[in-house]
């Protein structure tokens, strides 16, 4: 890859690993995903989870544009260092900027202002960078161009939203998050896949960092408070929980998808890495963001002395976050994996679906129990496919094969 002297660069390998300073710029998207799930809890209201949605969609086309960036050039080399560093600075600034993202607090700066500024110039950095890399690629560039009305739109359209209140706002914000999206879609597939296992693996990586975030928000839910068979029953079932959902991912299926990717060549490569990860991740991060919530409210009902630990129910949007969240994170996998392979996991549909049917009739049941519930449901559904996949399963694992559970 050639680019100005002036401003070197260092194309990556076909074959790349992510970089430590990738795992580092991702510390910041860490603490971003903790602040949405305190957006959520200080008041579990439609509206903030509504709010909440809206905000992780924001940060998370925030980080996808950087993993498209650092899969052409590597990111601790040259002059890319900088940006990535930069780039933190402004991310970081923005996720302190979450809890004002809506509402602006008493004194201060304008929180809803600085908000929109640092999604600017986190895009700016990226639309930058970008453009020097694309020095010699002429396609490249012109994808770039069509590329960069929609980022430009959707900024406006949050800064727009800064000054507004109520629905207008949150109307504002879904059209911010609709022109950039939708632009993204309709803008082309001219980008470059420089590394297929790069690409595969940085998106992997973001999955652990959001479910190291639902384990985080288990022992914060606790942290103050005495420990009891309660808590320790609890606890474990929610890192089963996190554990269940790794293995949906991780098992089998990212390894069938990356390999499909790999397969795949030309516009249809490209289709199938901005469907399946920078789009079909969105929803699994989400759903994660609403688990992490589900189990935070959990480990405080049966550790706190202002609930009956083995009799309160977790109910109302908790209880949807919940529950609600594994099957998002469900169906995502499913839409994932039949994208790439164009085959269809039919026991994560169903097990989305009990999920789904668990709501209402989980709702006045002791919060243990729903709890409970949930691991059951996962577990029957890895055990399922344990079973009646063995053999695909172990093709993959091990080799190669088009089937996958």
């Amino acid at each position: 890859m050639i680019t100005p002297k002036r401003l070197r660069v260092q194309a990556v390998q076909e074959r790349a690993a992510v970089s430590p300073l990738e795992l580092f710029f991702d510390l910041v998207f860490v603490f971003a995903l903790t602040r949405v799930t305190d957006l959520m809890a200080d008041d579990p209201t439609g509206t903030n989870l509504l709010r909440g949605v809206l905000v992780m969609a924001v940060v998370w086309w925030s980080w996808v544009g950087y993993a498209w960036l650092w899969n052409l050039v590597r990111a601790d080399e040259g002059v890319s260092r900088v940006v990535v560093f930069a780039a933190m600075g402004a991310v970081f600034v923005t996720a302190l900027t979450i809890p004002e993202a809506f509402d602006d607090l008493p004194g201060g700066l304008d929180g809803p202002v600085v908000f929109a500024l640092g999604y600017f110039v986190v895009r700016l950095l990226h639309m930058l960078m970008f453009w020097i890399v694309s020095a010699d690629d002429p396609q490249l560039r012109k994808q770039l161009l069509r590329f960069a009305p929609s980022m430009l739109a959707g900024t406006a359209c949050l800064l727009v939203a800064s000054q507004l209140t109520g629905t207008a706002q949150t109307v504002m914000w879904i059209l911010a998050l609709v022109g950039d999206y939708l632009g993204t879609l309709v803008g082309g597939t001219d980008w470059r896949l420089r590394s297929v296992s790069h690409f595969a693996e940085r998106h992997g990586l973001i999955i652990i960092v959001a479910l190291g975030e639902s384990i985080v928000s288990i022992g914060i839910g606790v942290a103050a408070l005495p420990i009891s068979w309660a808590i320790i029953v609890a606890s474990l079932l929610g890192l089963g929980v996190s554990a269940l959902l790794w293995w949906a991912y991780f098992d089998v299926t990212s390894l069938a998808v990356e390999n499909a990717l790999e397969a795949a060549s030309g516009a249809r490569q490209i289709a199938v890495a901005r469907n399946c990860y920078s789009f079909g991740h969105l929803p699994m991060v989400v759903g994660i963001v609403m688990l992490s919530l589900g189990l935070k409210k959990i480990l405080a009902y049966v550790g706190d002395g202002n609930h009956h630990r083995l009799t309160d129910p977790l109910s109302g949007w908790p209880l949807v976050a919940l529950l609600g969240g594994a099957a998002l994170y469900l169906l995502a996998l499913v839409f994932f994996k039949a994208y790439a392979t164009r085959s269809v996991t039919v026991p994560r549909v169903v097990a989305a679906a009990v999920l789904a049917a668990l709501v209402p009739a989980l709702w006045h049941a002791p919060a243990l129990v729903t709890l409970g519930a949930l691991v059951a449901v996962l577990a029957a559904m890895i055990g399922y496919e344990m079973w009646r996949f063995s053999d695909p399963r172990e093709q993959i694992r091990h080799g190669e094969h088009e089937q996958s559970p």
